[in-house]
C-alpha cells in the first residue's frame, strides 16, 4: 500500500484536535459537532483514497503516522 496522502494526515490531525477540544468540556451537542464532522470527513476521505483497497490498512497507517510518529533523527 502506498503512503497515505498529506491530505489524509491533515484531516486526521484535525479530527484529533477537534476530539481534544470536545472532550475537554462537559458534553454538549454543539461542542461535539465539530469532532463528529471532522471524523466523518476523515472517514469519507479514507474510503475515497482507498479506492477499493483495504481501507482499514490505510486508516491504520494514517493513525500510526499521527499518533505514533517516528522519532526525528
Amino acid at each position: 500500500m502506498a503512503k497515505p496522502s498529506d491530505e489524509l494526515i491533515q484531516l486526521y490531525r484535525a479530527a484529533v484536535e477537534a476530539e481534544t477540544k470536545a472532550t475537554a468540556e462537559p458534553y454538549t451537542e454543539e461542542g461535539w459537532a465539530p469532532w463528529r464532522e471532522a471524523a466523518e470527513t476523515f472517514q469519507r476521505a479514507v474510503t475515497e483514497e482507498a479506492g477499493g483497497e483495504d481501507r482499514a490498512k490505510l486508516e491504520m497507517a494514517v493513525k500510526k503516522i499521527v499518533l505514533h510518529p517516528e522519532p526525528a533523527e
